[in-house]
């Protein structure tokens, strides 16, 4: 009897890249070991989307559309390349109004991509409809998606069997057009058992025809189990890596699954032909060449038992991680991870998959830090007053007042589309607006770019390009990690670490560029034209580790309690430091782009 070919998309390049190293990868680094994938047998990659979309600009200094042109020339004509969206929130944490979602679908198409695999982390159905109309009709094939994960222990009311099937029977009603359907579990959380039966179910109701494949993460050590389980149930595909951006957070590793699978009636491969294990280990070894100089962080690698009391994705995982490292922070991580149980118990079971994962890891921060719910995140609130769509359970009542109270919005039950729609800072005209206040070339592309970026996007078209590529110091100690280049150091100040690095007149600082200078120092109580607090008026300070994204007041401005004084950014959270109080604004402690650590004062106010 014939063995039973299953169809493995090689995940290395988006999601093991999102997984294992934040997405900050550069792409003449990973060219040469996609080569060796393609001559391994691999036709179907995963080539952008997701966070890897956003972190080009934000940490490699690269486009993605010319990454994704790149992608395309690498593999070949023929080559499967398929990327990942977030239905309305298509490659960012903001939903978009529907010209840029029907633009990320063009642009996508005309760089090279064969096929947009489309979520919705709330499994609402009307997040998936436009955007998969708009996929289709761009000439792309479109893969919908159905997002698992398990509840915590104790929780119930969704992520079962059954609810699965209830969104597949939205999807066809809907007439949603697809050319497969997958089944995705990002945080590799989903028991076996209901993998198992949820595809059973789907296979008998979409029949034979339907290609269904599972898509999960080793976080949680059952992913192998939960593809055994998916293939026996009847699924033609799954997800698969090459290390080193495999296994741990990321996908099983190829080799791994190929050994689970000997002795079975599975063998691996593409769409016609199985895929020999020998030129598997060759592209590895390419692969782990290329990557030899990147950091790789330890959690990375690692099976994490509570994952499923904390359902967290790789890909969220380690950005979050990677993010922390940068802000001195990455001590609170355990404690992050903990508080999410009762985030996610309290917001509504939406599937931890960005952009939901990333609200509960910030609003489980905030909790960490700031006090449990003192302070509700802005993503969490708006997803609990149902700003992103509905949750697939009511959020608790307590946690929609105090989000409404914080917010200063009402809850809703409209569709995010028409919200957005009607928002006039969104869209493709308020993109056009802002690019050419910013004297900024206006092309489809630059458009696209502006809306899923805003600021950030703004600051790359004109030229602002910092380097957060974590490389290792060949002169650090095993396992420490810097910005990269020559005179390296990690510095240690009040129990928090930073990466320091000086290179061609510039300094770069836990991956963030910025300009330096040295003078003699004025003594024991600071250096020449140091920013000191007076002692006569009120100082705010950073409730939040983070970087100054911009100053909004100026020294001499007069204030009003509750007036926006700064922005600081924390864990992709834009953060508004508020004035505490009446005056005058007496000084100006901190600059755009600085890394600020709890505690450090911002402003001061004279009263």
């Amino acid at each position: 009897m014939a063995k039973k070919l299953v169809k493995v998309m090689n995940t290395s390049f988006r999601d093991g890249f999102q997984s294992v190293y934040g997405a900050r990868v550069k792409t003449a680094d990973f060219l040469p070991a996609l080569e060796a994938s393609v001559e391994a047998g691999f036709t179907h990659f995963e080539a952008g989307g997701g966070a890897r979309y956003q972190s080009l600009y934000l940490y490699c200094q690269e486009d993605a559309f010319d990454m994704m042109d790149a992608f395309r020339a690498t593999a070949g004509p023929s080559a499967n390349l398929q990327t990942l969206a977030r239905g309305v929130n298509v490659v960012g944490l903001d939903s978009q109004s529907s010209d840029i979602i029907d633009l990320h679908a063009r642009m996508f198409k005309k760089h090279g991509m064969t096929t947009i695999r489309n979520f919705d982390a709330l499994n609402d159905v009307r997040n998936l409809s436009y955007s998969g109309r708009c996929i289709t009709e761009a000439g792309l094939k479109h893969e919908v998606v159905i997002a698992l994960m398990e509840l915590p222990p104790g929780c119930s009311g969704a992520h079962t069997p059954e609810f699965y099937m209830k969104t597949l029977e939205d999807i066809l009603d809907d007439g949603v057009p697809f050319d497969s359907v997958c089944f995705k579990d990002a945080s590799g959380t989903a028991v076996p058992s209901k993998v198992y039966e949820s595809i059973k179910l789907a296979r008998r109701r979409l029949g034979d025809d339907v290609h269904i494949r599972l898509h999960t993460h080793e976080t949680a050590g059952v992913s192998v189990g939960a593809y055994q389980a998916a293939l026996e149930a009847g699924a033609d595909g799954i997800d698969l890596a090459m290390a080193p951006a495999s296994g741990g957070t990321s996908q099983p590793d190829f080799i791994v699954m190929w050994h689970a699978l000997r002795g079975t009636d599975y063998v691996l491969g593409n769409d016609t032909d199985e895929i020999a294990v020998d030129g598997v280990v060759e592209a590895e070894s390419v692969f782990k060449d290329c990557m030899r100089d990147y950091f790789l962080p330890p959690e990375a690698t690692a099976v994490e038992p509570l994952i499923p009391y904390a359902p967290m994705p790789g890909g969220a995982l380690t950005a979050n991680t990677q993010m922390m490292r940068d802000a001195g922070t990455l001590d609170q991580f355990p404690a992050v991870i903990l508080a999410m149980t009762e985030v996610v118990k309290k917001g509504g079971f939406g599937t931890s998959v960005t952009p939901v994962s990333q609200f509960y890891f910030q609003q489980a921060y905030n909790n960490v830090v700031l006090g449990p719910w003192k302070r509700i995140a802005e993503g969490y609130g708006k997803m609990v007053l149902g700003y992103f769509g509905k949750t697939p359970v009511p959020p608790d009542e307590d946690i929609v007042r105090l989000a409404s109270e914080q917010l200063g919005l009402e809850p809703t039950t409209r569709n995010p589309r028409d919200i957005n729609d009607e928002d006039p800072s969104k869209g493709v005209e308020a993109a056009k607006k802002l690019l050419v206040e910013h004297d900024l070339e206006v092309t489809d592309e630059s458009i696209f770019i502006a809306s899923a970026l805003k600021d950030k996007g703004i600051a790359f078209l004109e030229g602002e390009r910092p380097d957060g590529v974590r490389k290792v110091d060949p002169k650090a100690v095993p396992g420490e990690a810097t910005a990269g280049g020559a005179d390296a150091y990690t510095v240690t100040i009040g129990g928090r670490a930073y990466d320091v690095a000086f290179e061609g007149g510039k300094a770069t600082v836990n991956g963030r560029a910025v300009d330096y200078s040295i003078a003699e120092s004025a003594g024991a109580g600071g250096g020449a034209g140091a920013r000191a607090v007076t002692g006569n008026g009120e100082v705010v300070a950073a409730e939040l580790a983070g970087q100054v994204l911009r100053l909004v007041a100026r020294e001499g401005d007069a204030v009003s309690e509750g007036d926006v004084l700064l922005m600081l950014e924390a864990l992709k959270m834009e953060i508004e430091v508020k004035a505490p109080c009446s005056g005058t604004v007496r000084a100006i402690l901190v600059s755009a782009d600085q890394n600020v650590a709890v505690g450090e004062p911002l402003v001061e106010i004279a009263p």
